[in-house]
């Protein structure tokens, strides 16, 4: 039954409304597929309309999560609340009123809004924002990075200009023999896309389009497109966002082509010549970008999701299970017909299992030594903002947070003989985890697709970049039936048919045993953690243990 009390309090609704949002389902403290698959139904629920953060369905969401936890036993996390407010902004690009145009010496390069390019403005002081003539400079990956020796903007002032950088970093698509050269295939920082913009906002851009090529980049066009069309959201932070460039957007390989070819410059030539050391900014001769960006602004408060089971004798140090809630609502597509994004995957899955797992530390016959704490953020499919409005803002000192497992987007597959690790070697949690494993059969794998840049892409890394020490887990990829391959089959069917897609809808016919198994695994990584006096660290050498030392010397 609906707890409908909390609910009208979180969303300022008559209780009447309430009806259109699915019951709890009854579970019991064991970590089944059944329980598993129930929570998950009800979270990818059409009547959540996809989860959108500050709409009134996707804060209904939030609010059935607060809901479950306080039905597991659990208490609120903040103070007495359930909720951490998270001050956002609500940028939604008008289409029809606004334009993107590249001229060229050869005449304006036709590049139709979500076929061949995606923009908008984060700037959201004004609903009008206008680049004019702003010459286009071809800037490799847009990396600064004087760790690998390597600045693509060396020698060259951008300001005032548009920028066109490559997705993903150097090196990325062939193992490069030069072992200093950034970390060969697979992806640093550097590649994410939120990087990208920044950077060319530090160098004084108006402007930064990001070529999208579907293998580095691990996702369609259709994931850009769906993922950027439609309102976009940021923290409310108008200095910051004041700083970034005025146009980010992206184009398609296609366009690009179109872009140098007119420039008398080869593309893929180009591309070669930006993963050599010496490569420096280049102009795309006579290419001019102005673009006009109107918007609609609206101000909105959305909320990461906090429960906790106070520590038995350690109530101060906290343990952390993580997954995000959000996911991309709703938007019209091609006909212009609402389509729900209802992300049964990404990550109603993270959601169910962090329920899954608080529901069995719960049920524990006595409260385990330390706190563990359940959240779940906003925001994560808009850059990782809600977990990073947490960083800054942590609920807990930095000190006192001992570890955290994040949980997104777990693939609903049969056991497998592996439990792959995100960013793996990385801290002592692993230990644990291999320890966790070994009884069962098991072992931890690499990340088979370190180009692909998974670890910087999940709220985990926002905690790891304030010290805190995280365990970023995927599901098996070496499965029982059918091995290694049947385990990339599984990945590549997902992102290219269901990831960012209306498609991501709950299956009754999902086999959930795979996930079942990693869930019982990981209860028992926390409850070890949690029970003990040990503070897992990042092994020596990691690029997060100086911060971490700094935090608790």
């Amino acid at each position: 039954m609906l707890r409908a009390a909390l609910f009208a309090a979180a969303l300022a609704v008559p209780g009447a409304a309430l009806a259109q949002y699915p019951a709890h389902p009854r579970t019991g403290a064991a970590i089944t597929a059944a329980d598993l698959a129930a929570r998950d139904r009800a979270i990818a629920d059409d009547a959540f309309a996809g989860r959108g953060p500050g709409t009134p369905a996707g804060e209904a969401a939030a609010a059935w999560i607060a809901d479950d936890m306080r039905g597991i036993g659990l208490r609120p996390g903040n103070h007495g609340s359930w909720f951490q407010d998270v001050p956002a902004v609500s940028i939604t690009l008008d289409a029809a009123h606004s334009s993107l145009a590249v001229q060229t010496a050869r005449g304006a390069v036709a590049a139709p809004f979500g076929d061949a390019q995606v923009f908008w403005s984060p700037h959201f002081l004004t609903s009008d924002v206008t680049v004019t003539n702003a010459p286009l400079v071809f800037a490799g990956y847009g990396v600064v990075a004087p760790e690998y020796h390597w600045n693509d903007y060396a020698g060259v002032d951008v300001r005032g200009k548009t920028v066109v950088v490559l997705v993903n970093d150097p090196g990325n698509e062939d193992a490069h023999p030069d072992p200093a050269f950034f970390k060969g295939k697979a992806m640093t920082y550097y590649g994410r896309w939120t990087y990208k913009y920044e950077e060319a906002a530090r160098q004084g851009a108006v402007a930064a389009l990001i070529v999208h090529e579907t293998g580095p980049a691990a996702y369609g066009w259709q994931v850009v497109r769906n993922s950027n069309a439609g309102a976009r959201l940021w923290l409310d932070n108008p200095d910051g966002n004041a700083r970034m460039p005025a146009i980010e957007g992206w184009i398609t390989r296609a366009t690009a082509e179109d872009l140098f070819r007119r420039a008398g410059l080869e593309y893929a030539a180009e591309k070669r010549a930006a993963n050599q050391r010496g490569f420096t900014t280049i102009p795309l001769e006579g290419e001019t970008l102005t673009a006009t960006a109107h918007s609609k602004v609206s101000y909105i408060t959305t909320k990461n999701v906090i429960g906790v089971l106070p520590g038995r004798t350690a109530p101060n140090e906290v343990v952390l299970y993580t997954a995000h809630w959000d996911h991309l609502g709703t938007k019209p597509g091609a006909d212009g017909v609402p389509q729900i994004y209802n992300g049964a995957v990404d990550n109603g899955m993270g959601v169910a299992s962090i329920l899954e797992i608080a529901e069995a530390f719960a049920h524990r016959p006595e409260l385990p030594r330390r706190s563990v704490a359940f959240v779940f953020w906003t925001l994560e499919e808009q850059g990782l903002l809600g977990s990073a409005y947490f960083a800054d803002h942590p609920l807990w000192p930095l000190r006192d947070i001992v570890a955290g497992i994040n949980i997104d987007a777990l693939l609903p597959e049969g056991p497998a003989h592996d439990m792959v690790v995100i960013g793996n070697g990385a801290s002592a949690l692993e230990d644990i985890l291999a320890a966790k494993l070994k009884p069962r059969g098991r072992v931890i794998s690499a990340d088979p697709e370190p180009e692909k840049g998974y670890f910087y892409r999940s709220d985990h890394i926002s905690l790891a970049k304030v010290g805190v020490p995280m365990l970023y887990i995927e599901g098996g990829f070496d499965l029982v039936a059918g091995g290694k391959a049947a385990g990339m089959a599984a990945r590549d069917a997902y992102r290219t048919q269901r990831y960012h897609q209306p498609s991501d809808k709950y299956d009754a016919t999902w086999d959930l045993s795979g996930p079942v198994a990693d869930l019982q695994t990981l209860y028992e990584v926390g409850e070890t953690v949690a029970d003990g006096q040990a503070w897992p660290e990042w092994y020596a050498g990691n690029e997060f243990r100086a911060i971490r030392d700094k935090v608790r010397p």
